[in-house]
């Protein structure tokens, strides 16, 4: 997410567990796993919700993804099955960030030390948050950065994120400032319970569809694996046409054309439609449009 401070994206985040499903079983066997390694666990209390796991932007490389003299779990695993927030990204260390990457893609964080050899599980949905720039108002409608021109303001501030690493986002939306008018309209007719079960409905077709093709372990489209896409997403004649395409003129890489495929079969559980339509491929490049311009800005 990306836009003027107190625009409301560290809330937004925070909110998201709120939306999830709860833990199965097998996954609130497996964190609680890691919980105890940590020493997280008291009394043996167990929860199945989300876990929910907000690093300040000082953190460091080991604390992020594990490490120490005993290498216990980092941050990646103890938002295993659960949000890893970063607020504030461009503030991060660059190094800690593109550690980040080996468990994005695999799901799991290997830490090795003299003494010791350790493999811990990390799937977790980042999701990061920051400001335009180091002021947060160059995207404001007249504002003119004293420094130097907005966009080059801009591109410096979000230098420290790498290529490699906005590839593995998957979505990047902008955050409008809240103005005193929308804060006086009437609350959403939708809330959180109603947004709960709509996310609830599209997991359950995503673990029945994964359940039909024999793939042990796989509850979601984000861990499907690239060989079964073409079965589970593959779009129709139009959808088809308009992804070759975007690819062509985007220059995706083989992981975003992928992870753009996933998007657009989520966006198509959601909408409880079997077939990926062209509708939904252009709702996930929409997303992917805004990844390929910051890292061409950076």
């Amino acid at each position: 997410m990306n836009g003027p401070p107190g625009a409301g994206k560290s809330m937004l985040a925070s909110r998201l567990p709120s939306i999830l499903p709860p833990l199965a079983p097998r996954e609130l066997l497996e964190l609680s796993m890691v919980l105890s390694i940590a020493g997280y666990l008291a009394d043996g209390a167990l929860t199945d919700r989300r876990p929910f796991r907000a690093p300040h932007h000082s953190a460091s490389m080991a604390a992020l993804v594990g490490g120490g003299i005993k290498a216990t779990p980092g941050e990646v695993s103890l938002a295993h099955h659960g949000v890893l927030f970063l607020d504030e990204l461009p503030e991060f260390q660059p190094q800690a960030l593109d550690a980040l990457r080996q468990p994005m893609e695999t799901g799991e964080v290997l830490i090795s030390r003299a003494n010791h050899r350790a493999v811990y599980p990390a799937r977790f949905q980042l999701v990061a948050a920051m400001n335009p720039c180091r002021c947060g108002k160059a995207t404001e409608p007249g504002f003119a950065c004293h420094r130097q021109p907005n966009e080059r303001c801009m591109a410096q501030y979000q230098a420290g994120i790498s290529g490699p690493m906005l590839d593995r986002i998957d979505i990047t939306i902008d955050v409008p400032a809240v103005t005193a008018s929308d804060l006086i309209l009437p609350a959403a007719a939708e809330g959180s319970a109603e947004v709960a079960a709509r996310v609830a409905q599209a997991r359950a077709r995503q673990v029945a569809r994964f359940e039909r093709l024999g793939l042990e372990g796989v509850t979601s489209n984000a861990g499907c694996p690239s060989s079964a896409l073409d079965e589970v997403a593959r779009p129709d004649a139009a959808g088809l046409a308009l992804l070759r395409n975007a690819a062509e003129a985007m220059r995706l890489t083989a992981r975003g054309y992928h992870r753009v495929l996933k998007v657009a079969r989520t966006l198509a559980d959601l909408d409880g439609e079997e077939k990926v339509g062209r509708i939904h491929l252009a709702e996930a490049l929409s997303y992917r449009s805004r990844i390929d311009q910051a890292a061409q800005a950076a």
